[in-house]
């Protein structure tokens, strides 16, 4: 342990939150440490958003083989080669590793150590036999799968999110424990690549969604064929012939559902074992490192951003951390996280996105709101591609300042952008409404819902009796 490595800044974790953070320090003139015990890119490229999307891709495009029909163009039952699936999301993943490799940094100037990580004091690690002393350090290791307790379940083999891609055969009933976003996703992906699937809820699906808006992604999976059992308890899992049998508690009766293969997406635990975190006086739960708003763990030398700050477990949001740890560390300037323009997008069919105050949250503060509508039903564009499933769901003040938004159908995560910008700004529903929306696009739901603002004022009977009397001297 007698090789001793001064630097400014040690970054432990090489996914989202602790490249950004490497390559922006490095770029700048710090002179960076960067340890990775694992894959570089963390879980997003490897087993997460990329891997994920790319699967999605493959069942929206076997799905619309199918759905080809109601456009008068000869629908079919698609021929899925898993095995090529599995292909086609590998090279999605090889595509995009270049820009997180060793190389790469090593190339931008970044002490690259692929090792495990260890805290020996306040402001020392251990990595891989070598002593790292830094100024400043930042720890971004991320979240794993949470393995819930459930009896038997040591006993079968199961599916996380880091084995689920790779597969290379279609599972024939995937079952699924958990019906958040990673659930779900998968859970339609593999449907639409031909397994039968059925997805265990002891709550209600997309939980932390608004809930009018998540229940027209539940009736759109269950027209796909999708088994969506909600309010259930899982009470055991045990091998059953070749497959598994998951035994539920549903209305005081149990019950199992066989299938072929177990999925369990049941939520995130933060990466903070084998740390040390002890030893350099750092405060951590098993939901991660405890933090103030500049993202400073009780030890004010040692940071932490994205999953194990224990705060929004999204990809953007590690990057946006990346960005206020490198404003505090490099520049002295006390920034902080502003956590009220946070977006999240599910990748389903239809996709459901949010930003801001959902109804139900902001009738919880007890202040007075409004609530504006407007259906993809009546969106032309939506008419013309068969989209119609879906609305936005735009929350304001009584005066018109926009405090949040939802919106649920096809490329919502493409049209959430302008609210997102308008919640963090503290902008007004007029900004929108005043807006030129090119036609036909599906961005026309945002213009139309942000007018709706202005039509109970508008078409009222004070403003008729006005343009009557102004026409009389026209």
């Amino acid at each position: 342990m007698s090789d001793i490595l001064e630097t400014d800044v040690c970054v432990i974790g090489a996914g989202s939150g602790g490249l950004s953070v490497a390559a922006g320090a490095s770029q700048m003139g710090a002179q960076t440490v960067l340890i990775e015990k694992g894959e570089m890119g963390g879980d997003c490229l490897n087993y997460g958003c990329v891997p994920s999307k790319a699967l999605l891709a493959a069942g929206h495009a076997a799905q619309a083989i199918r759905g080809a029909g109601r456009f008068g163009v000869n629908g079919a039952v698609p021929n899925v080669d898993f095995g090529k699936v599995h292909g086609h999301v590998h090279d999605v993943i090889d595509a995009i590793a270049p820009m997180d490799s060793q190389e790469r940094f090593e190339g931008l100037g970044v002490d690259v150590i692929r090792a495990a990580a260890r805290f020996s004091g306040p402001r020392e690690v251990v990595a891989d036999g070598r002593r790292i002393q830094a100024k400043w350090f930042v720890v971004a290791t991320g979240s794993a799968p949470a393995v819930p307790p459930i009896p038997g379940l040591d006993q079968v083999p199961f599916l996380t999110n880091e084995t689920i891609f790779e597969r290379t055969a279609a599972p024939e009933h995937l079952i699924v424990i958990g019906g958040g976003p990673i659930g779900c996703e998968m859970a339609q992906a593999h449907r639409h690549l031909g397994a039968k699937v059925t997805v265990l809820e002891m709550f209600r699906i997309f939980l932390n969604d608004d809930a009018e808006a998540a229940d027209v992604v539940r009736q759109r999976m269950r027209r796909d064929g999708i088994e969506i059992l909600e309010g259930v308890k899982v009470v055991r899992a045990a091998k059953a012939g070749n497959g598994i049998a998951v035994t539920i508690e549903e209305d005081g009766r149990e019950r199992d559902i066989t299938g072929s293969d177990l999925l369990v997406a049941a939520g995130r635990r933060a990466n903070v074992d084998g740390l040390d975190l002890e030893a350099a006086g750092i405060a951590y739960s098993p939901k991660g490192i405890e933090v103030d708003d500049r993202l400073r763990s009780s030890n004010k030398r040692v940071f932490a951003v994205g999953d194990v700050a224990g705060r929004y477990q999204f990809t953007h949001i590690a990057g946006y951390h990346a960005g206020i740890v490198i404003r505090n560390i490099l520049f002295r300037m006390p920034a902080k996280v502003d956590d009220r323009a946070v977006p999240w997008v599910t990748y389903t069919a239809p996709e459901l996105a949010h930003v801001g105050l959902s109804e139900a949250k902001a009738q919880e503060t007890g202040r007075e709101i409004r609530v504006l509508r407007w259906a993809f039903a009546e969106n032309d564009r939506a008419q013309a591609e068969r989209e119609t499933d879906g609305f936005i769901k735009v929350i304001t003040s009584p005066r018109g300042k926009i405090l949040g938004a939802t919106i649920v159908g096809a490329r919502a995560g493409e049209l959430l952008l302008p609210w997102v910008l308008a919640v963090g700004r503290d902008m007004g529903i007029g900004a929108m409404a005043g807006l030129i929306a090119p036609y036909p696009t599906f961005s026309e739901v945002s213009k139309r819902a942000a007018g709706s603002y202005f039509m109970p004022k508008l078409f009222s009977p004070r403003t008729r009796k006005l343009v009557r009397f102004l026409m009389k001297f026209a």
